[in-house]
């Protein structure tokens, strides 16, 4: 505040010696000795200590009252950045039946930094449901809890921070356990079935849970990471046998420029004192060097082997993404619904979109799936609306 404070006094003190400024040709040099004795000047030198003293009071007030002001204000780290995302459409076999519906789902973020190294990161959602629309993935909104359908809910809160240069250290609540992976897979999937690419029990994702994850960059595009969640309810608290805890590793690389990537994951998750559930995930992708009319491509492969059941689970996914079709990107990807045992039915699920951005904070995505099930295939189409903001 010292240069606000001399910025305030200079323009008081140049006031007072205006009125004594004179042209060269009018200053009477023979006279200025005395003028240092005069009754005159002594007055105006007095009058400039009084003013410079009131000056020097309400500076110090305005002084303190915005250094109070400072204390209770956002930090100067902290943002906060908004999306949204509407979507009409409809399902040709699902209980709707072909009934056009519109719903939504609007997040807003909240981040901040307290060293310049680490991130405090808040999310909270709104959304409707999703109504017939629930393959569609809106921006995070609570589909499965109509109990907070259209109100504003935390869906996650977490902080992340280094140790040393290569250890970094994350803990939160809803958020999931796989929080510092580096799963390898550059499809930006649409629906929430294929979305994971393939990985979707070993990258323990269910998100609602008490969360901490560490992972170690190894340098040369080798990293390390482990993961943890629990429901950790009062009933059965964390890291028991009688509460649901995942436990996760994770090992992957990627080459300095991005084109190829692979990972290995693992995860087990206890379900109660009997049944421990073990998963093994590979992922892998490519991308051309030069953009164009090849497309990058994502495979994943996932086997389980349930403690409870004497057969084992796959879980597959194969996905294109073409990044400059036009000024939008095109995706297509193929993949199973869910772990399937090696005895029974597997179903597929396909998908293709389009995403065009009109401007830097909207972009529309039309999307088309067809889904198998044991009953009759779910057809979906619909357009996706999202804003950033």
């Amino acid at each position: 505040m010292k240069l606000f404070k001399s910025l305030l006094v200079a323009p008081a003190t140049l006031g007072l010696l205006a009125p004594m400024s004179v042209s060269a040709n009018e200053l009477n040099l023979a006279e200025v000795s005395g003028y240092s004795s005069s009754e005159e000047v002594q007055n105006i030198s007095e009058f400039n200590s009084t003013e410079l003293a009131v000056t020097n009071s309400r500076v110090d007030g305005l002084e303190a009252r915005i250094n109070n002001f400072e204390a209770g204000s956002f930090s100067e780290t902290t943002t906060a950045t908004f999306s949204a995302d509407f979507a009409i459409g409809a399902v040709d076999g699902d209980t709707s039946e072909d009934a056009v519906q519109g719903v939504y789902g609007f997040q807003i973020d909240l981040n901040t930094s307290f060293t310049g190294d680490d991130s405090f990161d808040v999310s909270i959602d709104a959304g409707n449901g999703g109504g017939g629309l629930t393959e569609l993935d809106l921006n995070d909104a609570d589909t499965d809890a109509t109990t907070n359908d259209d109100v504003l809910v935390v869906d996650g809160i977490s902080y992340t921070f280094p140790v040393g240069d290569n250890l970094t250290l994350m803990v939160g609540n809803d958020v999931e356990g796989s929080g510092l992976y580096n799963t390898a897979c550059v499809y930006g999937g649409i629906t929430n079935t294929l979305d994971d690419c393939g990985n979707a029990k070993s990258a323990m994702d269910s998100g609602q849970a008490t969360a901490f994850s560490a992972s170690y960059d190894f340098g040369d595009g080798f990293t390390a990471a482990f993961g943890y969640q629990g429901n950790g309810d009062t009933s059965s608290g964390l890291m028991t046998k009688e509460g649901l805890d995942y436990y996760g590793l994770q090992v992957s690389y990627e080459d300095e420029d991005g084109q190829y990537g692979a990972s290995l994951t693992y995860a087990t998750e206890e379900e109660d004192s009997t049944v421990d559930d073990v998963y093994w995930g590979l992922n892998a992708y490519w991308t051309p060097e030069d953009v164009g009319a090849i497309p990058s491509i994502s495979v994943g492969y996932e086997v389980g082997n349930p403690s409870d059941s004497t057969t084992d689970t796959t879980h597959w996914f194969l996905g294109f993404q073409w990044d400059e079709v036009g000024d939008g990107t095109l995706g297509a990807a193929v993949g199973t619904t869910e772990h399937t045992a090696d005895n029974a039915t597997e179903y597929l699920m396909y998908e293709a979109f389009y995403s065009y951005p009109i401007n830097d904070g909207m972009t529309v995505t039309p999307v088309i799936y067809v889904k198998e099930t044991s009953g009759d295939d779910q057809t979906g189409v619909m357009v996706k609306t999202s804003f950033s903001f």
